[in-house]
C-alpha cells in the first residue's frame, strides 16, 4: 500500500482522505485526511491497513491512536446533520473532504481522494476507485474518520437513547427505523433523509 502512494512520482507529502457516514439517517457525515511518512518501514501498521475491514472494533481504535501518532499529520472535519438537510449530502461530502485537506498544518502536495475527485481544491489530486484498498494514506483516513464518528455517536447515544446510535452508528437498521416511526426523530436525525419513513 505504501507503495501505490510512493508510485505517483516524486511528491513529499501525499495525503489520503475517505469519509464516513453518507448514508446514515442520523450524525454528521465525517472525513478524514491522513499524510503519512511514506519512507518510513511501519510493517505493523501496512499490515494492519491491509485489513483494515476485517479488524474488531478494539482493534480499529488501537489502530487509530497509533495512526495519530505516527502520521506526520492529520485532519479530521464533519458536517452536521443540519448543513446535510441544508446543502444537500453530495455538497457536505465535498466540502468535509476539501476541508479536511486544507487544515492540515502540513499542506499536501498530492491528495489521494477515495471515490471522486475533490471540487475546488488547489492541490494535485487523483481519485482512487476502492482507495481504503490500495492506499496506506487513504485506508488510514478511513480508519480514523470511522473510529471518530463511531465514538462521536455513541456520546450521542446517552442524549438520545433508544435509538440505537451506540450500536448503528445513525444507519437505518430495522429497530432504528422502527423507533423513528415510533417516536420520530430527534435533534440529528437528517430530516432530508426521513421523508419515505415518516411520510413528511
Amino acid at each position: 500500500m505504501y507503495s501505490f502512494d510512493r508510485s505517483f512520482g516524486e511528491y513529499k507529502y501525499v495525503a489520503g482522505v475517505d469519509e464516513v457516514g453518507r448514508g446514515p439517517l442520523a450524525g454528521p457525515i465525517v472525513a478524514a485526511a491522513v499524510i503519512l511518512d511514506l519512507n518510513a518501514l511501519d510493517e505493523d501498521i501496512i499490515l494492519e491497513l491491509n485489513d483494515s475491514k476485517k479488524i474488531s472494533k478494539k482493534k480499529r481504535e488501537e489502530l487509530s491512536e497509533v495512526i495519530k501518532k505516527k502520521a506526520l499529520a492529520y485532519s479530521i472535519k464533519e458536517a452536521s446533520n443540519k448543513e446535510i438537510d441544508d446543502k444537500g449530502i453530495a455538497y457536505c461530502n465535498n466540502k468535509v473532504f476539501l476541508d479536511a485537506c486544507t487544515s492540515m498544518y502540513i499542506k499536501p502536495d498530492l491528495v489521494l481522494s477515495d471515490g471522486y475527485l475533490v471540487k475546488n481544491i488547489q492541490i494535485d489530486n487523483k481519485s482512487v476507485i476502492k482507495g481504503d484498498t490500495k492506499s496506506a494514506c487513504i485506508a488510514a483516513a478511513s480508519i480514523i474518520a470511522k473510529v471518530y464518528r463511531d465514538n462521536l455517536m455513541k456520546e450521542y447515544s446517552f442524549k438520545y437513547p433508544n435509538y440505537g446510535f451506540e450500536e448503528n452508528s445513525g444507519y437505518g437498521t430495522e429497530k432504528h427505523v422502527e423507533y423513528l416511526k415510533k417516536v420520530g426523530s430527534c435533534d440529528i436525525h437528517r430530516l432530508s433523509f426521513l421523508k419515505n419513513i415518516l411520510g413528511n
